[in-house]
């Protein structure tokens, strides 16, 4: 009966693919190598993982016939195909080659995520947010010393911008508690005062405002399963790591804190013209409401001529450049994947922390980020669904057997 034994996963698919999916858009001019800008790491990056990934596939035992519930992956891969074909009403000003290449590699990198998660969903998802934590701690490190703050103060890591920034350290708090959650042990969430100063010296206030709201809501869920003492240690812990922010933070802690959350946001009122965007977003989807303006069709119609990127709204992009066919598969997908998760399946807590990092991530892509920033929501979608549709393989046996 060996042949029920699953053994563990590589390694090395996991890893390739969260570095590519946390790398971004790497080129080899932003390692100065100007000549070879052509040269996308991310397409060789997940090439060798897709080839590890096939060797790892073919060395799994034989499969039990036990039915998963993945109607939202194929949901989700006919919205990226209907998306690249968009581009063929797109706008002729439109970025459609490099935007194709983002949604291609990103539904390419989701696919084969879930396919290595469903081999061993409990190891997957536990290595994931380690490689995460880790991550945010290099990230954190690398903007305190390395990088240092940007034109307006704010900080980033490794040619990143503050809103990716904030994402990965947020993640990183997220990845502590999964930790401390999983092995019990407390050392993780004594490193989390250096993930909230990083997070509070990107100076993305959406990015915080998202953290603040899935924390808020796992606390709001947990709070009969919370005893006082623990309650309390909490309380303490918290006090005790705001303290040290402040404490051993950079004196640009301060002047960005003072101006940017409290002078900018509180007294001006000041959102980064994010309303203006929003509202052109918006008219361009009246305007187009069946199929959209196409892909990219923002930039080629309005962000050309303002120097405005993309709407900073994920699903006003998908509702200007899709419309309503845009909008209802990306309903789909979204929809059956809740369906699947729902109740957390075979693993509630790996699959509740999973959706918290995928929300998470979804809610920061409402106010900043472009298509492909989206990615990391979709990778968390991906082990949340493979958490809780995977039985393990004791479980399995149970169902199968007559």
């Amino acid at each position: 009966m060996n042949w029920l034994r699953t053994p563990p996963v590589f390694l090395a698919p996991g890893l390739i693919m969260i570095l590519v999916a946390i790398g971004g858009r790497y080129t080899l001019d932003r390692a100065g190598y100007t000549d070879l800008a052509w040269v996308d790491l991310r397409v060789a990056g997940l090439l060798v993982a897709l080839a590890v990934l096939i060797v790892d596939i073919a060395r799994r035992p034989p499969a039990l016939s036990t039915p998963r519930r993945e109607g939202w992956l194929v949901a989700t891969v006919l919205f990226f195909l209907f998306q690249i074909a968009s581009g063929l009403w797109a706008p002729q000003a439109s970025r459609v080659g490099p935007q194709t290449l983002d949604l291609v590699l990103m539904g390419a990198l989701v696919v084969a995520f879930y396919v290595y998660a469903v081999g061993d969903p409990e190891r997957v998802v536990r290595t994931a947010f380690l490689l995460f934590f880790v991550a945010a701690i290099l990230f954190a490190l690398a903007a305190l010393f390395v990088n240092g703050p940007g034109e307006q103060g704010r900080y980033s890591a490794f040619g990143g911008g503050p809103n990716v920034f904030v994402r990965i350290e947020i993640l990183g708090i997220i990845s502590a508690v999964a930790l401390f959650m999983t092995t019990g042990r407390i050392l993780p969430l004594l490193v989390t005062p250096l993930f909230m100063l990083a997070a509070v010296l990107s100076g993305s206030r959406a990015g915080l405002l998202a953290g603040i709201v899935v924390g808020g809501v796992a606390l709001l869920k947990l709070r009969r399963k919370l005893r006082s003492g623990t309650i309390v240690g909490a309380l303490a812990f918290l006090t005790v790591a705001v303290a040290a922010v402040w404490a051993f933070a950079p004196p640009a802690f301060t002047n960005l804190f003072q101006e940017r959350f409290v002078e900018q946001t509180v007294q001006e009122r000041y959102l980064s013209d994010r309303t203006d965007i929003w509202a052109a977003a918006w008219q361009l989807a009246v305007d187009h409401p069946i199929a959209g303006a196409g892909l990219d069709g923002f930039y080629g119609l309005i962000g050309v001529n303002q120097f405005v990127e993309y709407p900073h709204n994920y699903v006003l992009g998908v509702a200007a450049e899709g419309g309503l066919i845009g909008l209802g598969l990306l309903a789909s997908a979204v929809l059956l994947w809740t369906a699947t998760v729902r109740g957390g399946g075979h693993r509630p807590q790996l699959t509740g922390l999973a959706v918290a990092a995928a929300v998470f991530v979804g809610l920061s892509s409402l106010f900043s980020g472009d298509y492909y920033d989206s990615r990391l929501a979709w990778l968390f979608m991906a082990m949340a669904a493979a958490a809780a549709t995977v039985p393990a393989p004791s479980r399995a046996l149970e169902e199968v057997t007559p």
